[in-house]
């Protein structure tokens, strides 16, 4: 299989591109960048990309591709509205169409987030835009899974990202008490998404509960 990444620099791409490069069913993987990184390995093409909206220069990257993996995102406050909406919904959806265009069998796996709202009824930029991004990728009618994590714990500890980030690292704990619905661990997100691309799934919605369904270690 050839596999298609972008967002390999972020702590779930990151686990996922490792698990396609370790995986004797990937021949080749290639990762799509904003800046070069030192990840070397047999399998890894590395393309930096300068605009994730427009791949009329890499069309020949998405040719021949069975498996892609979208995991590019911004946390909430992190960027103004206008550039927050453009990556979560613009650079998703950019990719998606390319995909679809270049390889109409492959199987595309998108990063989404809990609370996506495809109504366009919410009041939240998150929900609303990571909604959207859903939307117009399941109207391609392309072979198309979104994984609606809860909190993420990273398993390698991280500099956070804000507050809230901090506070839920600290009562982790307690959020595993209630089960499989509030929180999971970055390593079976992870796995959960890789193993999804290579071999689907029954339904294109992942909730934070079903992807657990999907963890093979």
């Amino acid at each position: 299989m050839n596999v298609l990444i972008a967002g390999s620099t972020g702590m779930i791409g990151n686990l996922v591109l490792n698990q396609c490069l370790n995986d004797i069913q990937i021949n080749k993987v290639i990762s799509l960048v904003r800046r070069p990184t030192r990840h070397q390995h047999e399998k890894l093409i590395e393309v930096v990309i300068q605009n994730f909206e427009d791949y009329t220069d890499h069309v020949n990257l998405f040719k021949n591709i069975q498996c892609a993996y979208f995991c590019v995102g911004a946390y909430t406050g992190q960027f103004p509205d206008v550039m927050f909406k453009k990556i979560t919904v613009n650079f998703a959806v950019a990719f998606a169409v390319s995909l679809k265009r270049e390889s109409p069998n492959a199987t595309f796996c998108l990063l989404s987030g809990m609370g996506a709202d495809r109504t366009g009824k919410s009041n939240t930029s998150f929900a609303m835009y990571k909604g959207m991004a859903e939307n117009q990728i399941s109207a391609l009618n392309m072979k198309f899974y979104t994984f609606r994590p809860a909190y993420i714990y990273p398993v390698t500890a991280r500099k956070e990202p804000n507050i809230g980030y901090k506070i839920s690292r600290f009562i982790y704990p307690l959020l595993k008490i209630f089960g499989k619905s509030l929180s999971i661990k970055s390593t079976e997100l992870a796995n959960a998404i890789f193993n999804v691309g290579i071999s689907g799934a029954d339904k294109e919605i992942l909730e934070n509960k079903d992807i657990f369904k999907y963890i093979k270690f």
